[in-house]
């Protein structure tokens, strides 16, 4: 079995990504066949710094290096008071039905009025000028009725906004990770710093560079035997999930990524590791 690393002289010609390959990452030689063994490194499926969306004083960050949370979980809090009453007083408002049932009331005897006038007229006991004003006086009491209805649709949509404003001061996992940064304690300004910094484990992603003549042989979807440097850690079954489309031309070579199931955070991000392709159909 034949297996080359890249020189350090070589390395300092790689350019950007492709750095990854020295020391850490083995790629193999031009003639290497399938079952070669390969180097690769365990990274994080995704990572992210996580700050505030709105400007504020950190009050609360409920969680801490170390720390598993899941998606959507409250992970720290801005102070909030003035928000908190705009919601409240937006809520009393949208909730206010007695101007409505006011206008209503208002409506339907104006409107009864008029009906009442209209048969009068025909009896010849009232003029066509009481009528008259009957029937408009119904007329602004239904646009009375139909204004307060407007305002109420206008206190519902106050205080979804002010529901939508007391949530941004709230920050929350955009997915399930581990916290591997708390960058701000309970008092610091937010504004443009991150809080705190995750990382999702579950899955894990193995990076490898591999020649260009290794290109045809591999597919999406095809499966590999990947072993951890960790001691007592026992073969795993990986998946491609990512094959660069572009060669660099630079060093004739391409990225692969596998994803590797990780439940409970068993395998730590950062780990060197080896890994076997399966064959199989093309």
């Amino acid at each position: 079995m034949t297996r080359i690393s890249y020189s350090r002289p070589l390395c300092g010609l790689l350019p950007g990504l492709l750095l990854l390959a020295c020391g850490s990452v083995a790629a193999a030689p031009a003639n290497s066949r399938t079952g070669d063994i390969l180097g690769c490194l365990l990274t994080p499926a995704a990572e992210a710094e996580i700050g505030s969306p709105v400007v504020g004083i950190l009050e609360q960050v409920l969680v801490d290096r170390g720390d598993s949370v899941r998606k959507g979980q409250v992970i720290a809090r801005l102070m909030n008071e003035v928000e908190r009453a705009a919601a409240s007083a937006a809520t009393q408002r949208s909730e206010n039905r007695a101007e409505v049932a006011a206008a209503k009331a208002a409506y339907e005897f104006a409107q009864r009025k008029a009906e009442r006038a209209e048969e009068l007229l025909l009896q010849n006991f009232i003029s066509p000028q009481a009528r008259d004003q009957a029937v408009s006086e119904a007329k602004v009491a239904a646009m009375r009725y139909a204004q307060a209805q407007e305002q109420r649709m206008v206190a519902r949509e106050d205080l979804s906004v002010a529901n939508a404003q007391l949530r941004q001061r709230s920050i929350t996992a955009p997915f399930a990770g581990v916290v591997v940064e708390r960058y701000l304690q309970p008092g610091a300004r937010v504004e443009d710093k991150p809080v705190l910094k995750l990382v999702q484990l579950d899955p894990l992603h193995a990076e490898i560079v591999l020649p260009a003549t290794r290109f045809a042989s591999l597919r999406v979807g095809q499966n590999a035997q990947l072993s951890p440097e960790m001691q007592g850690a026992s073969p795993i079954q990986a998946r491609i999930s990512r094959i660069d489309a572009v060669v660099d031309a630079a060093s004739n070579t391409f990225r692969v990524r596998l994803v590797l199931p990780n439940p409970g955070n068993r395998i730590p991000s950062g780990l060197r590791c080896q890994v076997v392709f399966e064959e199989g159909p093309r």
